[in-house]
């Protein structure tokens, strides 16, 4: 199989040091494969996400992504430009006064020239079927509509993985059909955190699932 887009080994992590969230942990994630991560509420989900793009710094254990062992903040700066996350609340994602604006901030810090950024960004609301949003106050846009722009400012950047927090949570059905009819499209190799059995049936190649600290196939 080809080289492990990451692979994490050995990873632990606990925010009280009595009740570790991950106990030697060992996942690899490559090209073209959809993970849908289950496990109980507080069982670390969203926890090893945060690993993976340094959010978080593990006890003990590797984490190699993209073909380099990451270990300081500063080896992490291209990993979260190339795993785009999608937060479960879109409102932690976009702060920016305009639609436009929150798409191409991504690739304005990735060093795009203003012109680039914002063809960046049309591209990638083109991608989302959100044409014409640009100019669009984010805040008072829907919830569905706000999930979309989120996506948006991940795919502007090209990423070459997608995190995805419970992508379809609080969303209407038609919402939901939207965004999963989007997300089923795309290349990107993703993990998903998900309640939702059936947008894991549809997306994910595989499953697995965290308990008790640990990860089971």
């Amino acid at each position: 199989m080809n080289e492990a887009l990451f692979h994490l080994a050995g990873i632990s992590f606990a925010y009280d040091p009595a009740r570790p969230v991950l106990d030697q942990i060992d996942f690899a994630l490559h090209a073209g494969e959809r993970v849908a991560l289950s496990g109980a509420n507080g069982a670390g989900k969203t926890t090893l996400l945060h690993l993976m793009v340094g959010l978080l710094k593990p006890s003990s254990g590797r984490i190699v992504a993209f073909g380099r062992e990451r270990r300081k903040e500063a080896d992490f700066h291209d990993v979260r430009a190339q795993a785009g996350f999608l937060f479960q609340e879109s409102d932690d994602q976009l702060f920016c006064p305009t639609v436009l604006e929150d798409v191409a901030f991504g690739p304005l810090n990735q060093g795009l020239s203003r012109t680039q950024a914002k063809q960046a960004a049309n591209d990638a609301l083109t991608q989302v079927g959100l044409d014409g949003f640009g100019e669009r106050v984010t805040h008072k846009l829907s919830g569905g509509q706000k999930r979309l722009v989120a996506l948006a400012s991940i795919l502007a950047m090209t990423p070459k993985v997608l995190l995805l927090d419970e992508p379809t949570n609080a969303l209407d059905r038609e919402a939901r059909t939207r965004l999963l009819t989007i997300l089923s499209g795309l290349p990107q190799a993703m993990v998903i955190i998900s309640h939702d059995d059936a947008a894991q049936e549809i997306l994910a190649t595989r499953r697995v699932t965290l308990e008790d600290a640990r990860l089971l196939d």
